[in-house]
């Protein structure tokens, strides 16, 4: 009971508190307030939202929520949309073969290429060759992005849209030794059998068939790469994705 009366009281002192914050922001013309909540003191957030505050996000240690005090609907920026996946199209040149797997907990067994989620401050092409490695056990290189999927209202994506980034990748090692837990089979295949095989998915058929294009008339028709150019912001870093500019193109002044 002791602690309940507690949380109650401290409650309705942050109710307080923030309701003369608030005020007191609307006086001074303030657009909006962007309230930070840490998991301990999660409490703070019933407080916020009877004084009209919106959850914006959640972390793993707190939670943010917003306010609006600017006339009309809020123009505060939505926070993440979409999730990123990347896959990984290993091809060894030497012998026209490409990396596939099976999924482990898939109703069906189709193959289609390694790949997975991004990590927050991952590059595209760093993901494909972690989780071609993780998956697979074959080190690879980041050649190019080949494909990309957009698909909204995405079940895998708790229904948030989601893109999908299909790269080439040329591989430095070549003897699998894949994750049991996540794949049934792994394999090196010829690269037209699985242009034409029935038990690939959908997205991996259409790949395969750009994949071997490019590879019978030359990776520069069918490649996005990659360069990187200082960003505005002091010290970093971008990275533009597209096809291979000619040399007196690239050096226009």
């Amino acid at each position: 009971g002791g602690v309940r009366a507690a949380a109650a009281a401290l409650t309705l002192l942050s109710f307080l508190s923030l309701a003369d914050a608030v005020a007191r922001w609307r006086e001074e013309g303030r657009l909006a307030v962007w309230l930070h909540v840490p998991i301990l003191q999660s409490g703070f957030a019933a407080a916020a939202a009877s004084q009209g505050f919106d959850f914006h996000h959640a972390e793993q240690g707190s939670s943010t929520l917003t306010l609006w005090l600017g006339e009309g609907p809020s123009r505060l920026p939505g926070y993440a949309t979409h999730q990123l996946g990347v896959a990984g199209a290993v091809l060894d040149e030497s012998t026209g073969r490409v990396l596939v797997v099976q999924d482990r907990n898939k109703t069906l067994n189709a193959w289609k290429f390694p790949g997975g989620l991004a990590n927050p401050g991952e590059d595209i092409g760093d993901t494909a060759v972690r989780e071609v490695f993780e998956e697979t056990g074959i080190k690879s290189e980041f050649k190019s992005i080949l494909s990309i999927r957009q698909q909204h209202k995405h079940p895998g994506a708790f229904g948030k849209s989601d893109m999908y980034i299909i790269c080439r990748l040329q591989p430095s090692s070549f003897s699998i030794s894949f994750c049991q837990q996540e794949c049934l089979r792994c394999e090196w295949m010829d690269l037209q059998e699985l242009a034409r095989t029935k038990d690939a998915t959908p997205i991996t058929s259409n790949v395969a068939k750009l994949l071997l294009y490019g590879y019978r008339e030359g990776f520069d028709k069918i490649d996005l790469t990659m360069r990187e150019f200082p960003a505005v912001y002091t010290g970093r870093f971008y990275k533009l994705y597209h096809r291979e500019l000619p040399e007196s193109y690239r050096n226009i002044t």
